[in-house]
């Protein structure tokens, strides 16, 4: 669905993977802003650094190539310099708002448009084949109601695993939120649409990563994983990738989602 140019854009990207797709994200994040006029840009970031979590380099390298924020996961803690990112980019990273109140980081931010608008964030945690954390409904109701004080434009992250939990979030968040996309599979989805209450949902973003991969990782050793039963060690694999994601255009004045579009971009490396 074609964009109509009369509303804010946020451009949200799929799943980083590695130097490969950060890679594509310094290369192709530019031109996508230059050329759809975004006014806010969100990557899920959990497996930028070496396939697996966050750290203040990879943030910050992140952030350099146009990325205003970033959403996290069930990886997001797999690298312990991530406590220092959360404080170096204080309120440009959140991590699910369902993990333990005394984890590092917040589940929330408000962050600020190239033209001034303030724009609420938020990310949840699925339970569903993931680890067994708080409920994501309820902990999408506590965020929200501290943003709804503050921003009438709301994007919601949720990192899970099951189309059906998503699909569920997208309805309980209907009319509440200008848009919820989902994170996690690393497979893009084909789902978009606005929802009855005027959200922008997609079911999953995709990847921003290597496209000779099996979800952004070498094949052999997810391969002999499947085929021998035996423990490999996994590995991001190199080579030329894709940067997945979708744009929202959001009514600024009533926060209701005007057209969604997915993106599909590929870097030759």
């Amino acid at each position: 669905m074609q964009a109509s140019g009369s509303g804010l854009r946020i451009f949200f990207i799929g799943d980083i993977v590695g130097s490969a797709g950060r890679r594509a994200v310094a290369a192709l994040v530019p031109q996508i802003r230059d050329e759809y006029q975004v006014g806010l840009t969100v990557a899920n970031a959990e497996n930028a650094a070496h396939g697996f979590g966050l750290t203040p380099s990879t943030a910050k390298e992140i952030f350099d190539s146009g990325v205003d924020a970033i959403t996290g996961g069930n990886h997001i803690f797999d690298k312990k310099e991530v406590a220092e990112a959360f404080r170096a980019f204080e309120g440009k990273i959140v991590r699910p708002a369902n993990y333990p109140p005394d984890s590092p980081g917040h589940g929330s931010t408000v962050v600020e448009s190239s033209c001034g608008q303030a724009v609420g964030l938020i990310n949840v945690m699925g339970r569903v084949f993931m680890d067994p954390l708080d409920c994501p409904f309820r902990a999408f109701e506590r965020e929200r109601a501290e943003l709804s004080q503050k921003a009438r434009v709301i994007l919601l992250d949720i990192h899970a695993e099951a189309t059906s939990e998503k699909a569920a979030m997208g309805y309980f968040v209907d009319g509440r939120v200008s848009a919820c996309v989902g994170t996690h599979t690393h497979v893009q989805t084909s789902d978009e649409r606005i929802l009855p209450h005027g959200t922008g949902f997609l079911s999953d973003a995709g990847m921003t990563g290597p496209i000779d991969s099996i979800i952004g990782m070498q094949k052999e050793a997810i391969l002999q994983r499947f085929l021998e039963k035996r423990p490999a060690k996994m590995q991001v694999a190199e080579g030329r990738s894709s940067l997945q994601g979708v744009i929202f255009e959001i009514d600024p004045d009533s926060g209701r989602c005007l057209s969604i579009q997915r993106i599909r971009r590929t870097h030759e490396q």
